[in-house]
């Protein structure tokens, strides 16, 4: 019965189990102190065998009640906490005198069991006691589901023993029991998972082996090692080396120091001399009687000019006839420049064939097609340093091929004197384009790739110009001149088109007249129609061929067609121009990215005409194009300074 009390007290109050016999032991003691005389108590001995006990009933007074005790033999060998089960009262009522005194009493014997522990039994006992503690929360909550598995297990406890329990009950209040008792099952449940998961990560000891990580982590730098390099011995031969590298003579004298020689920095493109230039041919001899007979030409040709005579234009119908009447063949596909074409031109002559091509490097290519082989008829020349934009013969005198440069030159090659000379010159700005204000080609305005422009007169000594003009633009790519009303220029800049009269330039920023903002990248071309000035053809990098109508021109010009057509040339091919057939203002004529290779012709309504196609002779993009102004030849330029010429 001790042994039961003991283990019940424990688990109700949360003692180590030799704490709660302690405790037993003490309120025994205590109720022999304070029962009344005549009652009887069985007496209890430590050394008592259980077993042995009577089971007779005995009869014993405490406090007036008078109630019978059953000892049953308890073994702790066969103790199980799941087959407990709380005794149930025998006393159903009892009065609230007897309650008050029996937590009274249930104090005091519980305050004089924690003075009478010993040092040694508290350290013995608190190992247990901690462990009792971690799981009380679980011990109270499923203290109600412990039942006796048989009827023989049953123990009767007396009145003092019972209202002792009852008396523990009501004392443990505390907030952590007593409040467990009206929790539900889940809750019970997840407070009993909370405990054993808490157990269950403590018994890991994961700080420790954190710990144990954490010193295993740290890096320990490695001791220096101080190598002890090997002593060269005195008398230990050296490698053999060449006494060319040691720059000793073969007997054994040390050979002058060589002169330093100072590299000088070439520049790539050279600027040429000011002044006139003598026109030597590069792949050919001037002592060459080809070459005096081509000068000897260019001189018949300068005095027979070329009529501006106003043609009405032929059908669309006949015009189709015509271009597929012109041809290529391996006669007509030369290569006149060594570097890529930017600029291209074809003498208006009847008579002969004669084209030029400026090219990236500076030269200027001439190709006389009359000349069998086609190489004899090829001459080079080196009249500028850098790209060569424009290209332009005289309207005035056939004999005199205008060629303007990016290092800031414009030249006049006089064929008739074998001469380039120089007509304009500003190493300060970089030039991209020019155009005739006159009919006679005196007067000349030139565009500059940081938007402004000037104005030159030929007539004038000196290679200066006579006004320079400042623009709204911040470049200008291309200059053009009204052919009728000759004071309109227009001009394409970064992404807008301006339109100027040259009648009211000023030195000062100028606004211009028209300004046409349908463009949404990079611009490449714009020219006036070549005979009416009455339509204006843009090339965009948008992939948009544009035709304006400029045949009032206003405040305002309004689009007419917008072409579909691939311009992406890229980084290594020369960026496309449409360009209008002077026999036929009303096409244009714009290259290509399409395969087979070929070159396009499209109506100012935007329908296509017709598409020069060569087979194996036309294996490349032509990006710049001319046509002849009153025979059907087209003559194409590559980026390998290839010519294509198309002719009946």
């Amino acid at each position: 019965m001790f042994v039961c009390e003991s283990a019940h007290i424990a688990r109700r109050g949360g003692f180590s189990l030799g704490e709660a016999q302690v405790f037993f032991k003490v309120r025994y003691r205590h109720q022999q102190r304070q029962k009344p005389p005549g009652s009887k108590v069985n007496e209890y001995k430590e050394n008592q065998n259980i077993a042995d006990t009577s089971l007779r009933p005995v009869q014993t007074t405490v406090l007036g009640v008078t109630a019978k005790v059953c000892l049953v033999p308890f073994s702790l060998s066969n103790y199980n906490t799941g087959q407990l089960k709380r005794p149930k009262s025998l006393l159903d009522k009892n009065s609230n005198s007897e309650v008050t005194c029996k937590k009274s009493k249930k104090a005091e014997i519980k305050k004089s069991c924690r003075r009478l522990l010993t040092p040694k039994m508290e350290a013995t006992s608190s190992k247990e006691e901690s462990t009792l503690q971690k799981s009380s929360l679980d011990v109270h909550a499923e203290s109600n589901k412990w039942q006796y598995k048989s009827p023989s297990d049953t123990v009767v406890l007396s009145p003092d023993t019972e209202s002792s329990q009852e008396g523990d009950s009501d004392e443990d209040t505390t907030p952590g029991l007593d409040d467990f008792s009206e929790l539900s099952p889940y809750e019970r449940k997840r407070l009993k998972n909370i405990s054993e998961n808490a157990n269950f990560f403590a018994s890991l000891q994961l700080s420790e082996s954190a710990a144990r990580f954490r010193e295993m982590i740290k890096k320990r730098q490695p001791p220096e090692s101080k190598r002890k390099k090997p002593k060269k011995k005195e008398n230990e031969t050296g490698c053999r080396r060449s006494m060319r590298l040691l720059k000793v003579d073969p007997s054994g004298v040390p050979l002058p120091a060589a002169p330093i020689q100072t590299v000088l920095e070439v520049d790539e493109n050279p600027l040429i001399p000011p002044g006139p230039l003598e026109m030597t041919p590069e792949n050919q001899d001037d002592d060459n009687a080809l070459f005096k007979g081509f000068l000897q030409t260019w001189a018949e040709m300068s005095k027979t000019r070329s009529k501006n005579t106003e043609k009405e234009l032929s059908s669309i119908k006949s015009y189709k006839v015509h271009l597929n009447g012109m041809v290529i063949s391996e006669d007509t596909v030369c290569k006149v420049t060594r570097g890529s074409i930017s600029s291209m031109a074809i003498h208006p002559s009847e008579m002969r064939t004669l084209v030029a091509a400026g090219a990236k490097s500076g030269q200027v290519g001439l190709w006389d097609l009359t000349h069998q082989p086609k190489e004899d008829g090829v001459y080079l020349f080196q009249p500028h340093s850098q790209p060569v934009s424009c290209l332009y013969f005289s309207p005035a005198n056939p004999a005199h091929l205008l060629s303007l440069s990016y290092d800031g030159t414009l030249r006049c090659g006089d064929f008739s004197r074998a001469v380039f000379e120089e007509v304009y010159r500003d190493e300060t700005r970089s030039f991209s384009s020019f155009d005739f204000l006159t009919e006679d080609a005196s007067t000349l305005i030139v565009g500059h790739w940081d938007g402004s422009m000037s104005l030159v007169d030929r007539r004038t000594p000196g290679t200066s110009c006579e006004k320079l003009i400042k623009t709204s633009l911040s470049k200008i790519r291309t200059v053009h001149v009204h052919p009728v009303q000759r004071q309109y220029l227009i001009t394409a800049g970064l992404r807008d088109i301006h339109v100027y009269d040259a009648r009211c330039l000023n030195l000062s920023r100028n606004q211009p007249l028209i300004s046409l903002t349908e463009h949404t990248k990079s611009i490449a071309s714009a020219y006036f129609s070549p005979l009416t000035g009455n339509r204006v053809v843009t090339t965009c990098a948008d992939c948009k061929l544009r035709i304006f109508d400029s045949s009032c021109i206003s405040s305002k010009i309004p689009l007419l067609t917008t072409i579909r057509h691939n311009t992406i040339t890229g980084r290594w091919l020369t960026r496309f121009q449409a360009v209008w057939d002077p026999k036929q203002e009303d096409c244009i004529v714009v290259g290509s990215m399409a395969q087979p290779r070929r070159v396009e012709v499209f109506h100012e309504t935007g329908k296509w005409v017709h598409s020069f196609l060569g087979g194996e002779c036309l294996a490349s993009v032509c990006s710049i194009n001319a046509m002849h102004p009153t025979r059907y030849i087209l003559a194409g330029g590559n980026s390998s300074g290839r010519v294509h010429v198309f002719m009946n």
